[in-house]
């Protein structure tokens, strides 16, 4: 019998949940037709910067899959020039360019 006052509230409960759910409804189909609408309006900017990043990726593409490419031999030839030039650097007098 403790079950007894819920009875006469359950239908209005019930008009309160379905009220609940068709606004929980409604905002939703507004949030995504606002999202649709968002994506449509370019930023210039943005277009702007995705063309750039765009070109970058290409480039880095035809580095990475360039058969001639020696990235390896690349690196070295730096390094090697870097002691070279450190050498130089050691061996030559300070009063004397």
């Amino acid at each position: 019998m403790d079950g007894m006052w819920l009875a006469p509230l359950a239908p209005f409960l019930m008009i309160v949940g379905i009220v609940w759910v068709k606004s929980q409804a409604r905002l939703e189909e507004k949030r995504i037709a606002a999202g649709v609408a968002d994506r449509g309006k370019s930023d210039p900017q943005q277009a702007r910067q995705i063309a750039e990043l765009q070109e970058r990726v290409q480039v880095l593409e035809r580095i990475v899959t360039d058969g001639g490419y020696d990235l390896a031999h690349k690196i070295e030839a730096l390094r090697d020039e870097r002691s070279a030039d450190a050498r130089l650097e050691a061996t030559t007098p300070r009063g004397r360019v």
